[in-house]
């Protein structure tokens, strides 16, 4: 190892060391500094580890993309969590108008350019939020719109 590299691996072990002496308030300028946001339930010792490894990956660089790929195989071959299946896509063209009968009354949403949905004057992101917006619960968008049977949906 040359000098640069030792002084580099001294300077960074200096950093993590320091780490749990750190008041809160430099953790999170730390934190802020490698991440667009802050985590829902953190813990100091989660802050300082997450710290450490992107202190390291600065000075040393990171995981190759070979290297990435293979320890995401691994994880895949072994998590006990099952993968979703792939959603169909489904796609609409801009100015589709979809009707549902409702409560009653038949709820026109319209597609718009933008990929966005427009009932009654107002915009939605996705056909779920305007399905929940009118039945008032969770409800799948394309099936509540007929676009597929209720509880379908994966392939």
């Amino acid at each position: 190892m040359n000098e640069q590299k030792i002084s580099a691996a001294v300077s960074v072990a200096a950093q993590i060391a320091a780490l749990p002496a750190l008041p809160t308030t430099e953790l999170w300028a730390l934190w802020d500094r490698y991440y667009p946001r802050r985590p829902e339930n953190p813990n100091r010792s989660y802050l300082e580890s997450r710290i450490a490894y992107k202190l390291q990956e600065e000075a040393f660089g990171g995981l190759s993309p070979d290297t990435r790929l293979r320890l995401s195989n691994i994880g895949i071959r072994h998590s006990k969590i099952k993968e979703r299946r792939k959603q169909r896509d489904i796609h609409l063209a801009p100015g589709t108008v979809l009707v549902r009968e409702w409560g009653e009354r038949d709820h026109k949403v319209s597609v718009t350019a933008e990929g966005t949905f427009e009932y009654e004057g107002r915009f939605f992101k996705s056909l779920s939020s305007v399905a929940r917006h009118i039945a008032g619960s969770p409800w799948s968008g394309p099936a509540f719109f007929g676009l597929r049977k209720h509880g379908e949906g994966f392939e």
